[in-house]
């Protein structure tokens, strides 16, 4: 058969928009069910399952060779998946450690962490465009600069922070008694 390049049938058109339609209504339940994490920030795995997804939606409704059903379970299966795997992170961890990339610190204290930026490939233009997203316009304001394990970078302004601080212990590149 003939693949139409503008558009094949009236049938083949419905059946896409009824596709579409039980596909998204599956989804929609499915995020509901598996909670408000996997429409948070994202972190590496949270992104890899709504990649793949957006991916399994499009097979489901526009391929013939891939069922509704099909896609709806992969779908489910991923999310059920999703949610074991933020379970057994919170339960063990060993399995958290493994899984989530810690936060890295890139500016510190007056000094650019160069070997934590050059690790997390990030420049110094891009720790000097997060400061000023977060409203400072002078380093001397800026205590430390943190990447985030979401990927999105956090500015603190010059304090007297504690370094015992539980917000602050799990910062790749932070050492005890280095905010002083």
């Amino acid at each position: 058969m003939e693949n139409p390049f503008l558009f094949d049938s009236v049938t083949r058109l419905l059946d896409v928009v009824v596709s579409a339609a039980i596909v998204y209504v599956a989804v929609v339940g499915f995020v509901r069910l598996s909670g408000k994490r996997s429409t948070a920030q994202m972190n590496n795995f949270d992104w890899v399952v709504t990649v793949a997804m957006g991916s399994l939606m499009a097979s489901g409704i526009l391929s013939d060779s891939v069922s509704i059903a099909d896609s709806v379970a992969a779908i489910g299966t991923l999310l059920v998946l999703q949610w074991l795997l933020t379970r057994a992170m919170i339960r063990w961890p060993v399995v958290s450690r493994t899984v989530r990339a810690a936060p890295s610190l890139l500016y510190h204290h007056d000094a650019f962490q160069s070997e934590e930026m050059n690790r997390e490939r990030i420049s110094r233009y891009e720790v000097l465009a997060a400061v000023r997203e977060n409203g400072f316009a002078d380093m001397e304001n800026v205590q430390t600069v943190i990447l985030e394990a979401d990927g999105s970078i956090s500015v603190l302004p010059r304090t007297d922070a504690d370094p015992e601080n539980p917000a602050l212990q799990d910062i790749h590149g932070l050492k005890s008694g280095a905010l002083r």
